[in-house]
């Protein structure tokens, strides 16, 4: 019997209950796993953090057989594979790293039926007895995780993605499903033409992390920089990226002599040596890793609280990604880049030096070179960084974000700032649009050096004209001149500016123009760090983390996969000492209450006994604690609040009912409104909420059954809510 939709996504709103803990789902997660179960092709792109593991994951339980992961990296694939185990998923990985007996004992699983979930790479999947092996025990079913590495136009392209064009053609009557957090429009297509997608489920969130800091501060005194960045998440995960080795080691060694727990990670290291360096880092045996970008997509953490880069990144797509590696529980963390303008040139020769190879594609080094200057202008700008990445993206971001230096205020407009673009513009035409910024400068602050003198330059009416400015601040307005498109740069290494249209404009006093400073005294706390302890008890959540540790290293696991930071703050919210009531917790389905239910329920009355804490605390603040508002969810509360119909608000937000309908629902739960009869009319009200009081309980299904199918899930789940939040039973 086919199921409906409706009642497939009531059963995968009871498989991710039960194995995870989730009581809905986040946007386009819906849609994602009705594809899996349609086996229709999808192409799904979610940030990180999103929940895109769970768009394979959840369905493979619910329509049986096995679906085939495909995976880039063995230490990925170990972490998805341990935590799917720990909540009582069966799954298995095949790779280079297993023993004999292992793989065999994987391949037995296979044939036999027993898994839902095994991972592979694409390397494994061009091998032509694995094919044999998943033709034989009938999978049609693909996952590819990292999707973007197929392409030649993404930041990652691997040529072993490349064999994966071929998996229609060897498996015709397959569903394949691709998966990225960090993919433009032409990426997307390139995927879904690579792959052979027959009219896919095209699937593409908001890119914006709203959790998220961004800030870009000038690179100076790098290690007085980086520890004043560490020291405001003291204790706390965090990953430092660096350009070069030599870069990596020398600043992880200068953090360790200061005692900070630190390990470094690169590619000129013993494969051994990085394995420690990552499991080390996984169970909290150290606070910071030092890296080249090498590492990071193996590192499945949820609760990294910042990412710091000392230099430029090589692409947009690099940064989202490498930044989205912060805050993937949802609570707020901090992503700083320090940037100097040197940077650009140095990746300049480093991709230069890779192009040389003949083996190298010839659109690499243009390819590059573009999503170099896209990064370089990024940090050049002053404008809302959370707004810059959603529209690189192709999105719109409206309003201010209050998540990044911009809109936080950690960057100041300056005074007269129409002035010093003119004195600058003028400059510029002044050298007759020759020569680079470092020279502009130069002149403008009257340096009575050979290279100015030499050309007569301090004969120009510009010269000294900002010498009451320090060098660095005259070179930062250059470059966000630049980013407003006033100045362009010559792609070389000299940089050269020179004038755009724009620019005569400012000039003539017939167009405005902003320049900003940094205030590094400064450092305001964004709109989601200011949040996301509300209620939380902080020596309960420590001596949470505490056990939690404890367990973790008792079972062999990361700390993480035991219970999320999330999970933990709203234990340390709630302060739940029953079971049933711990159930109510996001993250804690029936493997993890079963595992480890008791011990934390005792250990948070111990800790509330002898600290005079209250216990129990509602329901409605364990949802508003386990469940951070979306910027559209907030909009979104405003309209409930006026008793706006759901088709107007569906509308206006551009998002599926169900999602739409999720969000009244955690509405509901957290306001209690007396009626809801501006969504659900009193005569569809009654009869849901008569069958509710006679069969009870929180599935959807029978209550849709004993209903004949004349009421949608989506009006039986909103009823229930209601009359859940009430307490009484009584129809609103």
């Amino acid at each position: 019997m086919i199921m409906r939709p409706e009642a497939q996504s009531a059963a995968l709103r009871q498989v991710m209950a039960r194995y995870w803990g989730f009581a809905d789902f986040r946007p386009l997660q819906e849609q994602a796993m009705l594809a899996v179960l349609a086996g229709r092709d999808s192409l799904v792109v979610l940030p990180t953090g999103g929940g895109k593991s769970l768009c394979y994951q959840a369905p493979a339980l619910l329509r049986g057989g096995t679906t085939v992961v495909i995976s880039p990296l063995i230490a990925l694939m170990k972490d998805q594979v341990d935590a799917l185990r720990a909540i009582g998923v069966p799954a298995a990985q095949i790779d280079s790293s297993l023993s004999e007996e292992n793989r065999w004992s994987a391949e037995t699983a296979v044939r036999q039926g027993k898994l839902h979930l095994l991972f592979a790479s694409p390397e494994r999947m061009a091998m032509p007895g694995f094919q044999d092996l998943l033709r034989a025990t009938g999978v049609n079913t693909f996952a590819i995780d990292e999707a973007h590495c197929i392409s030649h136009w993404g930041h990652d392209f691997r040529p072993e993605y490349r064999q994966l064009s071929r998996l229609k053609r060897v498996f015709p009557d397959s569903a394949v499903h691709a998966y990225t957090a960090t993919a433009t429009p032409r990426v997307r297509q390139d995927i879904s033409s690579q792959l052979g997608l027959t009219n896919p489920e095209m699937l593409v969130g908001d890119f914006d992390r709203p959790n998220l800091t961004y800030r870009v501060l000038p690179r100076r005194d790098l290690l007085t920089e980086v520890t004043t960045i560490i020291e405001r998440h003291r204790g706390e995960p965090g990953i430092i990226y660096c350009l070069r080795r030599k870069d990596v080691d020398e600043l992880a060694d200068a953090l360790a002599r200061l005692g900070y727990r630190v390990r470094a990670y690169h590619a000129g290291m013993s494969s051994e040596d990085r394995r420690l360096a990552q499991d080390d880092f996984k169970a909290d045996r150290c606070d910071i890793v030092v890296a080249t970008i090498a590492f990071g997509m193996g590192i499945d953490r949820s609760n990294i609280r910042y990412v710091l880069h000392t230099a430029l990144p090589k692409s947009i797509e690099h940064y989202q990604q490498e930044t989205g590696r912060a805050g993937r529980d949802g609570l707020e963390a901090e992503c700083v880049l320090l940037y100097s303008g040197a940077d650009a040139v140095t990746w300049k020769k480093i991709l230069g030096k890779s192009a040389a190879d003949p083996a190298v594609d010839p659109a690499f080094l243009p390819n590059a070179l573009r999503h170099l200057d896209d990064m370089d202008r990024y940090c050049r700008g002053a404008l809302c960084r959370h707004r810059v990445l959603v529209e690189y993206f192709g999105q719109k971001h409206a309003g201010t974000c209050r998540a990044c230096d911009v809109c936080l205020g950690d960057m100041e407009p300056v005074p007269d700032a129409v002035t010093i673009a003119q004195k600058i513009l003028s400059c510029v035409a002044r050298v007759k649009e020759r020569f680079g910024p470092g020279h502009i400068v130069c002149v403008l602050r009257g340096e009575m050096n050979e290279r100015v003198t030499s050309r007569g330059h301090n004969q120009l009416s510009t010269f000294g004209l900002l010498r009451e400015y320090v060098a660095r601040e005259v070179r930062d307005w250059i470059h966000q001149l630049v980013a407003q498109e006033a100045l362009t740069q010559s792609d070389d290494e000299y940089r050269i500016l020179q004038l755009t249209p724009a620019a005569w404009e400012i000039m003539k006093g017939k167009r405005s123009v902003t320049l900003y400073r940094t205030v590094q005294t400064r450092v305001t706390k964004s709109r989601a760090a200011q949040v996301s302890w509300q209620g939380v008890d902080t020596g309960l959540f420590e001596h949470l983390r505490q056990i939690r540790l404890q367990r973790a290293e008792a079972l062999g696991l990361p700390a993480y996969v035991v219970f999320s930071d999330v999970t933990l703050r709203a234990l340390a919210a709630v302060r739940p000492t029953s079971l049933d009531r711990m159930r109510l917790i996001r993250g804690i389905g029936d493997r993890k209450l079963a595992d480890f239910g008791d011990e934390f329920t005792q250990a948070i009355l111990d800790y509330c006994r002898k600290n005079n804490l209250p216990t129990d605390i509602t329901a409605a603040l364990a949802d508003g604690i386990r469940k951070k508002p979306s910027r559209r969810k907030l909009q979104a509360y405003e309209w409930f609040r006026e008793g706006k119909d759901l088709d107007t608000i569906i509308k206006w937000l551009g998002l599926a009912r169900s999602t739409v309908c999720g969000y009244l629902c955690d509405y509901i739960r957290l306001d209690r409104p007396a009626s809801i009869a501006s969504w659900i009319p009193e005569k569809r009200y009654q009869p849901i909420a008569n069958v509710w009081q006679q069969i009870g309980g929180e599935r959807l299904a029978p209550i849709f059954e004993a209903l004949h199918g004349q009421y949608a899930y989506d009006e039986i789940r909103l009823v229930i809510t209601h009359l859940d939040a009430t307490g009484d039973g009584k129809p609103g």
